[in-house]
């Protein structure tokens, strides 16, 4: 948000690399102050196209207008435990991790297949270290429309979450009430059946959101199984 320049970050770390050591994560604080700049160029390069439905490809984009799936998706109740957990964590303190918005984003443009331009300006609104080039141009990425040398990317948020939260720590502290489910279930509520409900104590649909889509024609699920 401004309080530290990036070349006060760029100095400290070439420091600590210097008296220290280089590590990954030193090599990952470079990595992303040279795609914060990156974007600052593509956008003087390319414009008021990074705000426009098609893109700096100036692409067709094809989307459903659906308020009422978008309303679920930014207040963390599509019924599927990575993406809320991550949604409502934006929701309270204004943070989500990259990972994490990487996958929020893709489950609303490759799954849910809204207008991207609805989760962009939710971001702007939300993120407190929004920065107008990083946020539309990850859009852009993320929908298809921007600079990626991979066409069709996608994120299987199943398959995500079984990666970076396999025993549903991040996903339990944001949705406390899936505290009794199992980690071997904990990102895939929608497939417990009643006997599970009950004896979990949670009632799909009541205690949590049903899934929001359609099960059975889902990517995720089809590619995770």
């Amino acid at each position: 948000n401004g309080s530290l320049s990036p070349r006060l970050i760029w100095e400290e770390l070439c420091k600590y690399e210097e008296e220290i050591e280089n590590n990954d994560s030193t090599y990952w604080l470079f990595f992303e102050l040279l795609w914060r700049d990156y974007f600052r160029f593509v956008a003087i390069q390319y414009g008021n196209s990074i705000f426009q439905l098609g893109g700096i490809q100036k692409r067709e984009y094809l989307s459903e207008e659906n308020q009422g799936l978008f309303k679920l998706w930014r207040e963390g109740k599509t019924g599927v435990p990575f993406i809320d957990a991550a949604m409502r964590e934006l929701l309270y303190t204004g943070f989500q991790s990259n990972r994490a918005r990487q996958n929020t984003a893709s489950f609303l443009v490759k799954d849910l297949k809204l207008d991207w331009r609805l989760g962009a300006a939710w971001f702007e609104s939300q993120l407190i270290d929004y920065d107008p080039a990083s946020n539309y141009l990850n859009w852009n990425y993320i929908a298809g429309i921007g600079n990626d040398p991979r066409e069709g990317r996608y994120f299987n948020v199943l398959t995500q979450a079984k990666r970076y939260d396999p025993l549903g720590d991040f996903v339990k502290y944001w949705l406390p009430e899936l505290q009794t489910i199992p980690s071997t279930r904990i990102h895939t509520p929608f497939l417990l059946n009643h006997v599970e409900q009950t004896f979990l104590k949670i009632k799909i649909g009541e205690d949590y959101p049903n899934l929001c889509i359609n099960q059975n024609k889902w990517r995720a699920i089809k590619n995770h199984q």
